[in-house]
């Protein structure tokens, strides 16, 4: 159960190896987590990350997960939810892609979709089923403030957080009064191995920066966090910007 500031005991990331999952799980393990899954394609860096966190004093267990399997997640997610209950289920995993690259190849441009909006509705039917069975909980998404708008730049993987992004509010109201909180995150650009070599944003933040505002979003029991906070006011005037005006932008 949470502890009476609102904190999870036990948590479950959905894909296991991202910088500002991994940021939120050393932040919360040093509040008040004990229990930590953490589900991805197993490999070297899925072990690191769980050998990493024990040495924090966690006790971490890994679960194979493949966001573009969802056959699987009913299965995968069921084996850890069948171990005891889990008060907090990260949705942390998403890929960038190449939008230049992936405008010339569909399929590429597909399994960019696939992955951050497919993937993330089943695992996150699944995972909401789970907590609401359990009577308590809280799921956070990771959104992006990229779904607000399409950008000439990115349209591909801004659209995917854009339908990430309505799936998860919808959901949250789904089950608004079953004891299941739903929060949806929108950072802006993260300084990450994601977004290495590509030029800075303005209002650009850090994995940890994040992870910090994720544990106030979760103390507060917010619907919605965007961090860096001055987005919020940023991102409803480009959205509200003419169209004509909006593409010539240089976003």
């Amino acid at each position: 159960m949470k502890d009476a500031f609102g904190l999870p005991q036990s948590l479950l990331v959905l894909g296991g190896t991202s910088e500002i999952a991994l940021a939120n799980v050393r932040r919360l393990v040093a509040r008040r987590t004990r229990t930590v899954w953490l589900a991805g394609r197993p490999s070297p860096a899925l072990e690191a990350a769980a050998e990493e966190l024990r040495g924090l004093g966690a006790e971490v267990r890994t679960a194979a997960f493949d966001a573009l399997d969802p056959e699987s997640h009913e299965a995968a997610l069921g084996k850890v939810f069948a171990e005891g209950d889990i008060d907090l289920v990260l949705l942390a995993f998403g890929i960038l892609g190449d939008q230049a690259h992936d405008e010339r190849e569909p399929l590429n441009a597909v399994r960019v979709a696939q992955t951050n909006y497919t993937g993330a509705v089943s695992a996150g039917l699944v995972a909401a089923r789970s907590l609401q069975a359990q009577g308590h909980g809280s799921l956070v998404v990771l959104s992006s403030v990229a779904g607000e708008r399409a950008r000439r730049a990115n349209f591909i993987y801004g659209s995917s957080k854009a339908g990430l992004d309505a799936f998860a509010q919808g959901l949250g109201d789904a089950l608004h009064g079953t004891g299941v909180h739903v929060m949806v995150v929108r950072p802006g650009f993260v300084r990450s191995r994601m977004t290495e070599g590509m030029a800075q944003a303005p209002l650009a933040t850090t994995p940890e920066a994040v992870a910090t505002a994720i544990e106030l979003g979760l103390r507060r029991r917010s619907e919605t966090v965007w961090v860096p906070g001055a987005l919020r006011v940023v991102m409803s005037a480009l959205r509200h910007l003419p169209r004509t005006v909006f593409r010539r932008l240089p976003v």
